[in-house]
């Protein structure tokens, strides 16, 4: 039986080539744009249909999350009218896996073809105001994770000093507000900290995070969003604001609260997503 270890190696000696061929293989020609569901996200694939799916597994290179909520499958989506690839899962850095792991999906996007990727997490509330339910589109991110994706040796035909002034795409931020006011739903917009986890925060980390300008904190997507810009895709990612981080709530964190709170946001964030995918179709 292979180890967590060597599982990671396999990482590194893994073809984002050869897995995007075989996403297109399996799935079809790339669409401009994938989505990658994070914590109680899978409502996503209640309100629309998957035409074809396909197993993380079944892909070279790609793991199984071993998360609630995290099923592990690569779907082709269309959602009202626009292709879409949804990754439903991701592997966790906190789960063991090297950085490699954690975002050789990307790199397997980016290698099939796909320009465009909407990143989605679950968040805990760090701004004062903001309460759970509520919808946050990022404007930019601190990585406080203790690691980097692109550290080690340097990927052919790409440069490990990459730009993250503008990590967030403009363009699709602003789409992303559009939708949010022809849908009636209230957007955030704020600074994503990450953190490697999986313990949650303590409350003096979270008034830390607060003077750094953190306004919501979750264990995910920043490594994802650096190796997307690496491979020069446009990168716009959303939070679901499921709890309040520790110390500004009166219950104790869980996962099984994440779940609940995503599940209950699940008609405003249909809305919201539905307009979004409308005004994408229009400027792709």
């Amino acid at each position: 039986m292979s180890s967590s270890r060597d599982k990671n190696k396999i990482a590194h000696l893994a073809d984002p080539c050869k897995a995007g061929r075989s996403l297109r293989l399996r799935l079809g020609d790339p669409p401009r744009l994938a989505l990658v569901l994070g914590s109680g996200f899978g409502w996503v694939l209640e309100k629309w249909r998957s035409l074809k799916r396909v197993r993380c597994l079944d892909i070279p290179g790609f793991g199984k999350p071993g998360v609630e909520g995290h099923p592990g499958e690569c779907h082709l989506v269309d959602m009202e009218g626009v292709p879409v690839w949804v990754l439903s899962g991701r592997t966790h850095f906190y789960e063991g896996h090297e950085m490699a792991q954690v975002t050789f999906p990307v790199r397997a996007l980016a290698s099939a073809g796909v320009k465009d990727l909407l990143l989605t997490n679950a968040a805990g509330g760090i701004h004062p105001t903001w309460q759970p339910g509520e919808f946050m589109v990022v404007t930019d991110h601190i990585n406080l994770m203790g690691s980097n994706p692109l550290r080690g040796a340097e990927v052919s035909g790409m440069s490990r000093f990459v730009d993250l002034t503008q990590a967030y795409d403009l363009d699709l931020r602003k789409l992303l507000r559009k939708a949010g006011r022809r849908s009636g739903i209230r957007l955030r917009t704020g600074v994503y900290l990450a953190v490697s986890g999986p313990s949650y925060e303590t409350a003096a980390e979270i008034r830390a995070f607060s003077r750094l300008g953190a306004d919501a904190v979750g264990m995910s997507t920043v490594p994802e969003v650096i190796v997307a810009r690496q491979c020069g895709m446009r990168v716009a990612a959303v939070s679901c604001i499921t709890n309040l981080a520790a110390g500004l709530g009166g219950e104790p964190l869980s996962h099984a609260e994440v779940l609940r709170a995503g599940k209950q946001a699940k008609a405003a964030g249909c809305r919201w997503l539905g307009a979004f995918f409308v005004s994408y179709a229009r400027i792709r």
